[in-house]
């Protein structure tokens, strides 16, 4: 168990306007001055993810810890709990949060860094699940979504490392990132504490294979074994 506090604030919200409230109030709290960790630094980069089962009403989250050097799993913990926020697109987080932070909270080791399968500035109220957790733990975190959501983008170019701007109109919340030749990009965005562009090279550092950094791919299957397994003998 480590000893941050990774606890969920009181009066959590369960309206959407409790909701856009807490964003609007939270997200002036974003660190977007540091450039974070850096690429190839010693650390531990963990991945988190949840899965639903809607039929029951709950929600699996899995935090996976990778040596960020070898990509050695070092140590993985689970949560499973009760939706306790209804689906609202924007508001995502206040499903997700809970959860996430429950199992953040068992990991036994601290994070250098956290990868999240969803959005940070890149999102309309520019506070998604990245900078949500960033400002709740105090954490470097980094958004790395599967698609652009709103927003528009020039396809990058075809070689691994390869990148465009996402924009929201003139302004760029985050990044097209090719990961592998050929393949469909991902969407990086500043969640806390971390630079663009060293958010970029820590996400091409998790990926040497495959499209979606290994901390997310472990954190997806943690989380599906551990919402498959719960409530059975």
């Amino acid at each position: 168990m480590t000893d941050a506090p990774y606890a969920l604030p009181p009066d959590w919200p369960t309206t959407e306007a409790e909701a856009t409230a807490v964003q609007e109030e939270l997200r002036g709290r974003v660190v977007l001055d540091e450039p974070g960790p850096p690429p190839g630094a010693p650390l531990v980069a963990v991945g988190v993810d949840v899965a639903y089962d809607d039929e029951r009403d709950v929600v699996a989250a899995a935090a996976v810890a990778l040596d960020a050097t070898t990509l050695d799993v070092v140590a993985e913990a689970t949560a499973v709990g009760r939706v306790s926020f209804p689906y609202v697109p924007g508001l995502l987080a206040f499903r997700e949060v809970p959860t996430v932070l429950d199992a953040l909270a068992r990991l036994d080791v601290t994070p250098g860094l956290v990868v999240c399968d969803g959005y940070g500035l890149a999102h309309p109220r520019r506070f998604g699940l990245a900078s949500h957790l960033g400002v709740l733990t105090g954490l470097p975190v980094v958004g790395v979504a599967k698609n652009p959501f709103t927003f528009r983008f020039e396809p990058p170019g075809p070689l691994r490392g390869d990148a465009s701007p996402l924009l929201d109109g003139e302004e760029e919340v985050g990044r097209a990132l090719r990961t592998q030749p050929g393949v469909k990009p991902v969407f990086v965005s500043v969640g806390h504490r971390v630079g663009l562009d060293r958010a970029c090279e820590h996400v091409l550092r998790l990926a040497p294979r495959f499209r979606l950094p290994e901390t997310t791919r472990a954190a997806d299957a943690l989380c599906r074994r551990a919402l498959a397994g719960h409530g059975r003998p």
